[in-house]
């Protein structure tokens, strides 16, 4: 919703009101006590509700502008490498 916020007042689109709704569906499978566990993410669905005196087309520019400069959106879309690194008690902790 920030980017919509920022590319409606680059391109002079008034957003007067604006709703997000998303629903993550995710799942988890194996064990913890087998250190077999995996979480992944199966989908995202988000509706988005706005109001606007300005001309729909103008509106979608703005959410079209918008869905492509969300970062997490293109990192959903294009995933990017992650490094993770463990610090126990002031020293780094050793990972398989």
């Amino acid at each position: 919703m920030t980017q919509v916020s920022r590319y409606g007042h680059m391109l002079k689109v008034s957003v007067e009101k604006m709703k997000m709704t998303v629903v993550a569906r995710f799942r988890v499978t194996g064990s913890v006590l087998q250190d077999t566990i995996e979480g992944e993410m199966l989908g995202a669905e988000t509706t988005l509700e706005i109001e606007s005196p300005d001309d729909p087309a103008r509106v979608a520019r703005v959410i079209l502008n918008a869905e492509r400069g969300c970062f997490v959106m293109q990192a959903l879309l294009r995933p990017v490498p992650i490094t993770t690194a463990t610090i126990l008690n002031g020293a780094a902790l050793a990972r398989e």
